[in-house]
């Protein structure tokens, strides 16, 4: 079976552990007092299933979305439906990234980001990012440092069960299969098995992987790209300088 990604049961995963709303330290609120006052249209790259979208489209905020998995943005519509919403969601790759609309906002959350798994990609896509901002249109994204855990290449990190309200269990196994602090970049395989009363009725393998940044190196990338006014912001605390490696950097980056 080949990689999927963002598949079926990664969706139904996700929405039973992210659901809409569900807010990483503050996140959400932070969000929408830094989008307080926009009047233009905002993007959210890597929109998923909605979890971080939807509550902007609730507060006013003319926010689209866009995401490469058809599965995440079949439920983004069906929850943003429930919701008497209706939502411009785009099915594409960032990498070639290429809308009709620029935007006053751009927002990367949750440090999705960092889930581009080639560094030339990642620039590319900064690059498109920059390209659909108006000018003096502002970029806003987390970041995070991964955990250390690269003396355990090879091996097991856990299983995980879950149960759905048909009575079906999902299990996910994850396996770390690279953790290369050259490339700044550690790579897990996920396997989720669809249960139903004893049997095996559904497999999805996903590769994920995920990158970082040093602060000072992400800001002289945005600056590259010909962003200014960069502002590096710890744990959702507006212009609060980063002190510790286990926090939330967001970065905010005007055109």
């Amino acid at each position: 079976m080949s990689f999927s990604y963002y598949g079926e049961l990664c969706t139904t995963v996700y929405n039973l552990t992210k659901p809409i709303g569900h807010s990483f330290g503050g996140e959400i609120a932070y969000y929408k007092e830094r989008l307080k006052g926009c009047k233009g249209r905002v993007l959210e790259p890597m929109a998923g299933s909605g979890r971080f979208m939807i509550p902007l489209l609730e507060e006013g905020v003319r926010v689209e979305g866009v995401d490469v998995s058809p599965e995440m943005l079949a439920s983004c519509h069906k929850q943003c439906e429930e919701r008497g919403l209706a939502p411009t969601l785009y099915e594409a790759d960032i990498t070639e990234l290429s809308l009709p609309h620029r935007y006053e906002a751009i927002t990367i959350p949750a440090g999705s980001f960092q889930l581009i798994e080639e560094r030339h990609d990642a620039m590319n896509v900064l690059k498109r990012l920059y390209e659909h901002l108006e000018p003096g249109g502002r970029l806003l994204l987390d970041l995070f440092l991964p955990d250390a855990v690269f003396d355990n290449i090879g091996t097991f990190v856990g299983t995980t069960a879950y149960s759905l309200p048909n009575g079906d269990t999902i299990t996910m196994e994850e396996k770390l299969v690279e953790a290369d602090l050259f490339r700044q970049r550690k790579v897990s395989y996920l396997k989720y098995e669809k249960w139903r009363e004893g049997k095996l009725i559904q497999t999805e393998l996903q590769r994920f992987a995920i990158c970082w940044y040093g602060i000072e190196e992400f800001k002289l990338i945005l600056q590259s790209i010909g962003f200014t006014d960069v502002v590096v912001s710890a744990d959702f605390q507006y212009g609060t300088p980063p002190s510790s490696q286990d926090q939330t950097f967001t970065f905010e980056a005007v055109k």
